[in-house]
């Protein structure tokens, strides 16, 4: 047993200091980025935000909504192939590839399902490939990233969940382009409760992002995803700040007019459902079972129905130009070099959080 009792912070536990800027509105901040990659060959542009690969979020309709603003959805696991071969066939087919990401876990059957998606050519449709499990400290993830990597040189492969520096540069290393960084943060999951596993977010990408950006060659070095535990459009501006290189969440882009999930009406209120991958809910509507030796990581909510997603895609960008005003950045990528965190007291996070409720 060992105890690091090194402070480590989550999101509501710094604010952003503000600096002298020479910008004269909003509209100066550019929240496009181009990447190159350890491994891929490609480049990419585009601002680089993403859905969680959930079900309430990760869906054909969301990437139709968010690909004109160059933003990534991060496709669920419960496609089936018919699924892919309508989405991109016929007069509505999807064609824009470097704002979807195909993903896999590493179960003999989604490796199958993969290749199969490669034997049907169906792959040439997607830029990104998600290798997603709970628990990126498997063995197995490595072997498989690195399989992955063999049989699909070109494309970009995100891989995780870690939060250590170690593993993330071990995942680089192996194969993958891009880290996915988060145990436990996000709001549909119970991770910490249930296993008390976890690592506070914020400083779970600093210190990943600061080990795979060291990793680089002359094509590119390797990146991270913050993905889970972004409350408000705040949150996302403190992850990149924090080094970030995309933000990946799945609370933000639910609850919508064109979010998935069932629209319920309680009370005379309209609410959406919302629910963790891990969840009962999951496990028994797509794969009709919860195994004997497994518990429920993520929760089943409904939560008060938002409206129209895209005026939260205008609010949120938005917010992140105006986090670009206040610290003097004019570029997303600049966000990191003009951070300065100023740690506070949970309390006083609590007393908003409350008071945002209605407390």
């Amino acid at each position: 047993m060992r105890i690091d009792e090194d402070i480590k912070l989550d999101y509501d536990d710094v604010l952003l200091r503000p600096k002298r800027s020479t910008l004269h509105s909003r509209k100066e901040v550019s929240l496009e980025r181009t990447f190159t990659f350890y491994h891929s060959p490609k480049t990419w542009t585009g601002i680089p935000i993403m859905t969680a690969n959930m079900a309430t979020c990760g869906t054909f309709e969301m990437a139709r909504i968010l690909a004109p603003h160059k933003m990534i959805t991060t496709f669920h696991k419960y496609y089936e192939i018919p699924d892919y071969k309508k989405f991109f066939s016929g007069k509505d087919a999807f064609k824009n590839p470097d704002y979807i990401a195909y993903t896999t876990g590493i179960r003999p059957e989604d490796l199958k399902k993969l290749d199969t998606m490669h034997t049907e050519n169906l792959m040439r449709h997607f830029s990104f490939i998600c290798i997603d499990i709970p628990n990126g400290y498997v063995d197995r993830l490595l072997q498989v990233v690195s399989d992955i990597r063999k049989k699909f040189p070109k494309h970009i492969i995100i891989a995780g969940n870690v939060v250590t520096n170690e593993i993330s540069e071990e995942l680089i290393l192996r194969g993958a382009d891009i880290v996915k960084v988060g145990i436990g943060p996000g709001s549909a999951c119970t991770t910490r409760r249930m296993t008390g596993v976890g690592y506070p977010q914020l400083s779970a990408v600093i210190e990943c992002a600061d080990a795979v950006h060291g990793i680089s060659n002359d094509q590119g070095c390797g990146l991270v995803i913050a993905d889970g535990g972004q409350k408000y459009p705040s949150c996302v501006a403190k992850a990149f700040c924090a080094g970030a290189d995309f933000n990946m969440f799945g609370s933000m882009f639910s609850g919508y007019e064109q979010s998935a999930g069932n629209t319920i009406e309680k009370d005379g209120k309209k609410y959406k459902e919302y629910f963790g991958s891990s969840s009962n809910h999951a496990m028994h509507n797509y794969y009709g079972k919860k195994d004997a030796h497994r518990a429920s990581e993520g929760r089943y909510a409904l939560v008060p129905h938002k409206g129209n997603l895209n005026d939260f895609i205008q609010d949120l960008l938005g917010s992140l130009r105006s986090t670009g005003t206040y610290i003097g950045a004019r570029r997303l990528k600049e966000f990191s070099r003009r951070a300065t965190f100023i740690r506070v007291s949970r309390q006083l996070n609590n007393s908003l959080e409350q008071f945002d409720q209605g407390a």
